[in-house]
This record gives C-alpha cells, sequence and structure tokens, in this order.
C-alpha cells in the first residue's frame, strides 16, 4: 500500500449524546457536524493536552503501521457544549475544554476485545506489542485491553497513557532508551513469538520522514507552556527526537519484551 501523508480533519461538536464513564478522563459521545457520532476527549481532562497528543500521535502511527484505529478528528467545542448534562463534574469538564479537542470516530456496534475469547495470530500479537513498547503504552493489559471487535477485526483505541515520559521533559532524552518494564502486563504478550521479524519491518515502515509528519499534526497551541522549551516548534522536533532515538534504539524494548515473554511460558 503506498504511503499517504497523514491529515487528520476538523469537525465542530454540536450535541452533547452521552458520558462514558470509564477512567479518569471521562470521554463522551458526540455529534458532530458532519453527522457522523465521536468518542470525545477533553482537552480539560485530568492530563490535558498531554494525552491528547498521546492519543493523536500514537494513533496515527499504528495507523502507519498498517493497524486499524478509528479515525482521530480534531474537534472544536463551544462554550455551548453540554449544557443540558446536569452532573456538574461534567459540566466544569467541559467548560474547561472550550476550544480544540481530538475525538476518534465511533465504532457503534463494536466490543470490547475479551482474550478469554478472541485469539490474536502472533504476526498481529507481536505488531501490537511493538507499538505499544515504542510508545511506552501501560494500557493495554487484560483489566483494560483497549481493543475492539468491529466488523470482526481488531481495532487499537485509547492511546492517551503512552508517551508517559513527556509529563517530565527534564531527562528525555534518558528515557528514550530505557527498555517499556511494563510490557509484562501487555494482553497480547504471550502470543507475540514474531517480536524480532515485525522489528525489522516496522524499522522499514516508521522512517524519520514520517515521524516528522506525525508530529507536525501536533497543533500549536497544545504546545504551549512547557518551560524547557522556547516555542512550539522546538517543542514539537523533542517528539520527533525522542521518537527517532527510541526506534533507532529498538532492540532495547524488543528484548525486554522477550524476556518478559519468557517468563510467562
Amino acid at each position: 500500500m503506498p504511503y499517504r501523508k497523514p491529515e487528520i480533519r476538523t469537525i465542530n461538536v454540536t450535541r452533547y449524546v452521552t458520558p462514558l464513564r470509564e477512567g479518569g478522563s471521562m470521554p463522551a459521545i458526540a455529534e458532530a457536524d458532519d453527522g457522523f457520532l465521536y468518542v470525545l476527549k477533553f482537552r480539560g481532562a485530568g492530563q490535558g493536552v498531554k494525552a491528547l497528543i498521546a492519543e493523536l500521535v500514537g494513533g496515527e502511527i499504528a495507523r502507519t503501521l498498517g493497524l486499524r484505529v478509528p479515525e482521530i478528528v480534531f474537534a472544536n467545542l463551544d462554550e455551548a457544549f453540554g449544557r443540558t448534562e446536569p452532573d456538574e463534574e461534567i459540566q466544569d469538564l467541559n467548560k474547561a475544554s472550550v476550544g480544540l479537542n481530538l475525538a476518534l470516530h465511533y465504532l457503534s456496534g463494536s466490543i470490547t476485545f475479551d482474550p478469554a475469547v478472541t485469539t490474536v495470530d502472533a504476526t498481529l500479537a507481536s505488531q501490537i506489542v511493538w507499538l505499544d513498547c515504542l510508545l511506552t503504552n501501560v494500557d493495554r493489559t487484560c483489566r483494560n485491553t483497549n481493543m475492539l471487535l468491529w466488523h470482526k477485526e481488531l481495532w487499537l483505541i485509547d492511546h492517551g497513557a503512552s508517551l508517559y515520559f513527556h509529563h517530565a521533559w527534564e531527562n528525555w532524552q534518558a528515557q528514550a532508551l530505557k527498555p517499556f518494564t511494563y510490557v509484562k502486563k501487555h494482553v497480547l504478550l504471550q502470543q507475540a513469538t514474531e517480536l524480532e521479524k515485525v522489528d525489522a519491518a516496522n524499522g522499514l515502515l516508521l522512517n524519520e520522514e514520517r515521524i516528522q509528519n506525525i508530529v507536525d499534526l501536533i497543533p500549536d497551541e497544545w504546545l504551549t507552556g512547557e518551560p524547557l522549551f522556547a516555542n512550539a516548534a522546538e517543542h514539537r522536533q523533542a517528539y520527533k527526537n525522542y521518537l527517532v532515538q527510541r526506534l533507532a534504539h529498538s532492540e532495547i524494548f524488543v528484548k525486554e519484551a522477550q524476556h518478559a515473554r519468557e517468563t510467562l511460558i
């Protein structure tokens, strides 16, 4: 499949449908001016725009690798959104999120992936484990798989807990070279028998230009207020440098995953 530079549409949220009272970020199902339903992630939630950046970057990296991810869009939220919501906590969340947020296309009729019911083949399992090691995604466990079955295909959702290094930028260079020890809790680790093969293939797919194209999607307004960087461009470049460094030393997290898998067998 030929490579296409990623582009993100912008929609305007028109109707609050229902909150999704799961996890700490409290996303919501909302309708947009294009007539579709989306799972809306709020910039005013606990982790702020960092969770939105992780969602955007993680999701688009997954898509570049050929994994299925719902369409990601930027979502404009005005002051009138959610006024009919009686919950005061959610009202406050809405008020704190006026402006540009992030949303994923709602996969109506999808069901949560259950590892006890559905078996994932070794190649796909290895691809997903490799992705989550690259992104340091702590949120793909048996308790919370963050995967859906939709039209008999496996879809990845919710990468907001990825890239946890960006909550403390001071030592990001060292963080890029660290193994991902949380892989031992990954829901698909036991089936991930082709990590070295996947590592070689992904290294070709996810080159420096494609990483640059993905981090270029991060809006400037999400890259302000970080004292370590002089401006949004410098901040954005640090995301690219982190990912490029992590990719260049992928053998570190691959070996960690292989070792963790051996302890399960």
